[in-house]
């Protein structure tokens, strides 16, 4: 559910998967696992992320 609404979120903000990776210092592939589900997120980069795709924690956790 997290990763499906990153990615939503992401392709809402017009941005690749690259350009939210430089964004968050990681590499592409470190963030893909993130909408994969491959990796959980901590709370910094939740707020991050948020900040970036103008969405709240609730929209990222499907509340």
């Amino acid at each position: 559910m997290v990763g499906e609404n990153l990615k939503a979120a992401r392709k809402a903000a017009g941005l690749t998967q690259s350009q939210v990776a430089q964004k968050m210092l990681m590499t592409q592939q470190q963030y893909s696992r993130f909408e994969n589900g491959v990796f959980q997120l901590n709370y910094e980069q939740i707020l991050k992320l948020c900040e970036l795709f103008d969405v709240t924690p609730d929209y990222l956790f499907g509340y």
